[in-house]
């Protein structure tokens, strides 16, 4: 992730710094065993967090006394389909999501797939899928009585993230202290 976000982080005018020292925001894309020691010495810096590593549980840091914004995913596309999966659950009779991702995927299911989940009521079957050739996937498949509705985000490459990245980054300051989650906190 960092090489592909580095350089559009640099391209809208953000200097990276290789220490906390002097830092205005901490990103975070690295790994679940890594991202809360990352965060704690962010927060002991008085450094605001933008956290896009999924498997690790925000609430360890929920009374930070900075901002720590975590969102498990960072593409427009994805958020709206979360939006749209959990309008659509409420007229649907049953939903499944179906998320697909890298072999080199640490989590199963996906942030991603629990938070649209978790949009739509908790209650929905998640199936995962880790593939060479493959990015970032996911699609929900509601059903109802002689219908279904499919609704599907495909992330192509890694560049679908830095828009995300970089709305956190300008509404970073104005988050309260500890954590919000989601992108669409900031739509």
């Amino acid at each position: 992730m960092g090489s592909v976000l580095g350089p559009g982080l640099e391209a809208a005018g953000h200097t990276l710094l290789d220490s906390l020292g002097g830092a205005e925001a901490m990103v975070d894309f690295t790994r679940p065993d890594s991202v809360l020691t990352n965060v704690r010495a962010a927060i002991d810096a008085g450094v605001p967090c933008v956290v896009g590593t999924t498997g690790w549980n925000p609430d360890d840091v929920a009374d930070a006394p900075v901002a720590v914004f975590y969102a498990p995913n960072f593409a427009i596309g994805a958020v709206l389909m979360m939006q749209f999966a959990a309008e659509a659950s409420r007229h649907m009779e049953r939903a499944e999501i179906v998320e697909l991702h890298h072999a080199a995927k640490l989590d199963a299911p996906s942030g991603t797939a629990k938070l649209t989940a978790e949009l739509m009521g908790g209650d929905v079957p998640i199936h995962s899928v880790r593939l060479p050739g493959l990015n970032a996937h996911q699609e929900v498949v509601l059903g109802g009585a002689g219908q279904t509705l499919t609704i599907r985000h495909d992330a192509l490459s890694r560049e679908a993230y830095t828009p995300g990245v970089l709305l956190a980054l300008e509404k970073l300051p104005s988050l309260p202290p500890g954590v919000t989650v989601g992108l669409d906190a900031l739509l």
